[in-house]
């Protein structure tokens, strides 16, 4: 078992910035995909953005350029530097975790935390 804890969330106005962590306890952190998922009110969840154990990245296009994830194997924790913040970027951010490859779909990832809401005023 992987238990993840998301924190960082919070309101911040178009244009700012928040850093996410996500803190993972259990099974060895370094084997996994760890990826970054939202869901906005009405929408399904979707990917925005993964790193691999050997640090490979993905993201989607709509937030390329504006956030950056990395991961600290030492501390067991992923984090998501949102920058240049869109009232768009508005949702409940998931951090996940995987084994094996693949980034995008959420229901192959094994661990899920609770989610920490992000809302972007404009």
């Amino acid at each position: 078992q992987v238990q993840l804890v998301e924190t960082g969330g919070g309101l911040v106005q178009a244009g700012g910035s928040l850093r996410l962590s996500c803190a993972a306890s259990g099974r060895t952190f370094s084997n996994y995909v760890m990826g970054w998922f939202r869901q906005a009110p009405g929408k399904e969840r979707e990917f925005v953005a993964a790193i691999s154990w050997i640090e490979t990245t993905d993201y989607t296009d709509s937030v390329k350029g504006r956030f950056t994830i990395s991961r600290d194997n030492a501390k067991n924790t992923v984090y998501l530097q949102m920058n240049s913040l869109k009232p768009e970027d508005t949702a409940v951010y998931y951090c996940a975790a995987k084994s094996g490859s693949g980034y995008y779909v959420p229901r192959e990832y094994d661990y899920w935390g609770q989610g920490t809401q992000v809302t972007v005023s404009s």
